[in-house]
């Protein structure tokens, strides 16, 4: 598939998916066109990507790395969500983290870090999802170039809609690299945190406390 045929299909936004998982040829496709503009990149910047033993192969390990790792999530399925019988209707709030977050800057195309926390308000007759999808979630939307405000919202709005609990709430507390890299040079320590409620847990002011604390109480010990 020709960098051509890329172009004809409508483009997206940096962090949503495209229409349909890639398949390996089309992932290969992607690669080899990637490779080449990346490639006429460094050549723009007089970087000598044919001879210099560093970054002979730099071309194709960036494209690669772009389409298999640092946007990813654009190009593969949703994580499949594991559903377990809420036997005994729990219906208290249960909050997950930290969970590891890892994902690129849409403005400079610079690494975020930090931790996600995940607050759920399971539905007593609803289900309930393995521990470990939370997980699966938060790094398949970090899989893209991002903006934190639109992140939490992103992996709030998913496990809404997949698993239909009462309540979710999302809060991410991250070190951009745009700032710490350029620009002020900031202090890794200059971190930004972004929260979104959804469900119930927009509108109970005492569940949001308690999913704060406990948040608070989490990224404390870890």
């Amino acid at each position: 598939m020709s960098l051509s045929i890329y172009r004809l299909r409508p483009p997206k936004r940096a962090n949503e998916a495209v229409d349909h998982a890639l398949s390996s040829s089309e992932r290969a496709a992607m690669i080899a066109s990637a490779t080449t503009k990346i490639a006429e990149l460094l050549d723009v910047l007089q970087i000598d990507h044919k001879n210099d033993h560093n970054t002979r192969d730099t071309p194709k390990r960036v494209a690669k790395m772009f389409v298999e790792e640092t946007m990813q999530g654009r190009f593969s399925g949703p994580p499949d969500i594991t559903e377990f019988e809420n036997s005994h209707s729990f219906s208290e709030l249960l909050v997950t983290g930290p969970i590891e977050v890892r994902s690129t800057c849409a403005h400079h195309l610079m690494p975020i870090y930090g931790q996600a926390f995940i607050g759920v308000l399971p539905s007593a007759d609803g289900k309930i999802i393995g521990l470990s999808k939370y997980d699966r979630i938060v790094n398949y939307f970090c899989s893209r170039l991002q903006i934190q405000e639109e992140l939490v919202r992103q992996i709030g709005q998913f496990i809404m809609e997949k698993t239909t609990p009462r309540g979710v709430a999302v809060r991410i507390s991250a070190v951009h690299m745009c700032k710490t890299h350029r620009g002020v040079r900031a202090s890794h320590r200059s971190r930004m945190v972004t929260t979104a409620y959804f469900g119930a847990l927009a509108d109970d002011e005492a569940l949001k406390r308690e999913f704060l604390h406990e948040s608070t109480s989490l990224e404390k010990n870890s």
